[in-house]
């Protein structure tokens, strides 16, 4: 038990590795994602993966969200629609999605969030860009079209694209819409936040399972189905989270933000690794696009 203990104190203050750590399990998620094909329904998913989280949460952080309360409550509305868009949305498209395209594809895709971002505050912030940051932009999109249409582009003119991608894309969009919303974030705790923002999405996948049912589409969760929804519920979802709140924490959100660019190296590596998945020519330029793009995006 000391010996845990020991490891969890150091694990605790080293910034980089808990941030690594993080961005592996989120690319993890996509392998999850595709694993979950067959053995459990998406919005089933969804609801399970944040019923986990609230159900952890609520005795630890419990008090504290009632303590701070006021600050919460003051602004339901802004929880209602961080929780909703940046947990719910996502996830259910992401799962969704990953009915339809490959996990490869799923995390390169998510390469372009932080771009979105950066279009987003140009947009709604009035942020000022340099020429290198347009090129970023510009050189991260193409990255995301090449992968969408196979380098062919025949499925471009047609607009032939895989609805899983079509999916994707628009999930990415939510999420960066979410992290948008971040700046505005109120005057509580990493944990507290998190922990209001997970109650909300399990409530607000609730509607979207009711859905599944209706029409007859849901699939309870096989034995591997319970085992991937207890990786997600408590890697991705949970552990994960933890550790970006306490890495932003250690090195500020500038420079634990840039490790979210991890994401699509590790899922790529994770798909071919685990599952298998080719990994073609268009995948390596789309994916160096991408994350090239981003480089220049971010540089001062």
């Amino acid at each position: 038990m000391k010996i845990l203990q020991s490891l969890w104190k150091g694990l605790w203050g080293q910034a980089y590795l808990l941030l690594i750590l993080t961005t592996l399990m989120w690319g993890g998620n996509a392998i999850a994602g595709r694993l979950a094909v067959g053995e459990v329904s998406p919005m089933l998913l969804t609801c399970i993966r944040w019923t986990i989280v609230a159900v952890i949460l609520g005795p630890l952080v419990g008090r504290q969200v009632v303590a701070e309360w006021p600050q919460i409550g003051s602004r339901w509305l802004y929880i209602i629609l961080m929780g909703s868009s940046g947990f719910t949305a996502f996830n259910a498209l992401f799962y969704a999605a990953a009915y339809h395209t490959s996990a490869v594809n799923l995390t390169i895709f998510q390469g372009a969030i932080p771009v979105l971002v950066l279009i987003g505050t140009i947009l709604f912030f009035g942020a000022k860009v340099i020429p290198l940051q347009i090129l970023g932009m510009f050189v991260t999109i193409l990255g995301v079209v090449l992968v969408s249409v196979k380098a062919d582009l025949e499925v471009l003119k047609t607009l032939a694209l895989n609805i899983g991608d079509v999916w994707m894309l628009i999930a990415c969009v939510f999420y960066a819409g979410y992290t948008l919303g971040l700046r505005r974030r109120p005057p509580v705790s990493g944990l507290v936040f998190f922990t209001a923002l997970a109650g909300i999405a399990f409530l607000t996948s609730l509607p979207l399972l009711a859905m599944e049912i209706a029409q007859g589409t849901v699939q309870w969760p096989t034995p591997k189905g319970w085992l991937i929804l207890l990786y997600i519920g408590l890697l991705p979802s949970l552990l994960s989270q933890i550790f970006f709140i306490r890495g932003v924490e250690l090195i500020g959100p500038a420079r634990a933000g840039l490790f979210v660019n991890l994401v699509p190296v590790f899922g790529a590596l994770l798909a071919v690794l685990l599952l298998g998945e080719p990994f073609a020519y268009y995948h390596a330029l789309g994916l160096l696009l991408v994350l090239g793009g981003i480089w220049l995006a971010e540089r001062k």
